[in-house]
């Protein structure tokens, strides 16, 4: 039997768009999910956005509100889309009304906001998903179980990388992701944040850092009317108060190193996300714009050890729920596809599964640890948030 949870998405930009389609399409991939989601309300304060996102989507109302969506009682999960200053306000009064939280990341602007949101569930006794995208591509789940099967030997060191160009324009608009009040800490948040995400998923807890922080465009036009995405504007300049760049180097629990680089304005890099994971025997290498294969290198010659290209199938990960046979490809709305998948198998069995607001304040401890050492030019240690 079928039961129906009516959800709401809070937020209708690209995002908030990506999780609808994502909730449309579990019916069409998951078909023996015990919950079959409906599109009660979507809440937009952008005057006219979510009407037409009900009228384009199907949602039954909309509303300028987000409080009237935590008050609904049709409404019993609800996707946190909006800017991240947002998060902890929006997150802890809907966990404290009873809705299940689907949120995005960062979980707000420090590990103090996260904790705010996870202890609020917890309270509350809702389940909780967090969109740590990347963690769900099925490649990056086989890479984690190589790693973990010892494969590759013991891991030494790993490399992980983000780099894209949506802030590389100068006459990109000066929107509240460039203001520390409103963006907390720039590309950290935006990039970084999956970064760390995806280094304690594939080899457990970050025990230590030392950064190092830029911004490379110091200032931007104020945008004159609301914006969606990463639009251009001509008008005054008003300063870039955040990071567009970080490197770190990280000390795991484990003895491993690490290096992070995260950077928003890298010309001529379109979502070049990855990472080149080493051990005593082996290695193994993903590359996001290929998202379905690996390349992996393992055997007992250490020296000019060869390395395979691995297409992930349908045995990986959730893999066979969107292509019959390896190599054919998925796409990045496939992986929020899963999200909301493990998001509402979480609601329907009680039990979690994929990455919960815990994950988010983890992350967000590593990004506080961040802006530490580059303000002190130091190593510091990675203190969790209690």
């Amino acid at each position: 039997m079928v039961d129906t949870l009516g959800v709401a998405v809070v937020g209708f930009g690209w995002m908030g768009r990506v999780h609808t389609q994502a909730y449309a399409r579990l019916a069409h991939h998951y078909p023996d999910l015990p919950l079959r989601p409906e599109l009660v309300t979507v809440a937009e304060e952008v005057p006219g956005r979510a009407e037409e996102a009900a009228a384009r989507f199907g949602f039954a109302s909309a509303t300028r509100d987000w409080r009237e969506v935590a008050a609904d009682p049709r409404v019993r999960a609800v996707s946190v889309t909006a800017p991240n200053f947002l998060h902890r306000e929006i997150g802890v009064a809907m966990a404290e009304a009873g809705k299940h939280l689907w949120i995005e990341k960062p979980v707000g602007l420090t590990a103090g906001d996260a904790r705010a949101v996870a202890d609020a569930a917890a309270r509350a006794g809702v389940r909780s998903a967090v969109g740590f995208n990347y963690r769900n591509a099925p490649a990056v789940e086989t890479a984690r179980d190589l790693i973990a099967s010892g494969d590759i030997g013991t891991v030494t060191h790993v490399r992980i990388r983000l780099f894209s160009d949506y802030a590389a324009h100068p006459q990109g608009a000066l929107t509240w992701r460039y203001e520390r009040e409103r963006g907390g800490s720039g590309v950290l948040g935006d990039l970084a944040s999956h970064g760390v995400d995806l280094a304690r998923f594939l080899l457990g807890d970050i025990a230590a850092l030392t950064a190092d922080t830029a911004v490379f465009v110091p200032e931007r036009a104020r945008p004159t009317g609301a914006t969606a995405g990463h639009t251009l504007a001509t008008g005054e300049l008003g300063p870039v108060e955040n990071e567009d760049y970080v490197n770190c180097l990280l000390r795991f629990a484990s003895g491993a190193r690490g290096v992070l680089e995260a950077c928003r304005v890298s010309v001529g890099e379109q979502n070049n996300y990855g990472f080149e994971v080493h051990g005593t025997r082996g290695a193994v290498f993903w590359d996001f714009r290929r998202m379905g294969e690996l390349r992996v290198s393992r055997g007992t010659a250490y020296q000019d050890q060869p390395v395979a290209t691995v297409h992930v199938g349908p045995g990986d990960g959730e893999f066979g729920a969107f292509q019959p046979g390896a190599a054919n490809a998925m796409g990045y709305d496939d992986l929020k596809v899963v999200e909301a998948y493990r998001f509402l198998r979480s609601i329907a069995e009680g039990t979690s599964y994929g990455a919960t607001l815990d994950d988010a304040v983890h992350s967000a401890a590593v990004l506080d640890a961040m802006v530490r050492s580059a303000g002190s030019g130091t190593w510091v240690d990675v203190v969790a948030e209690g």
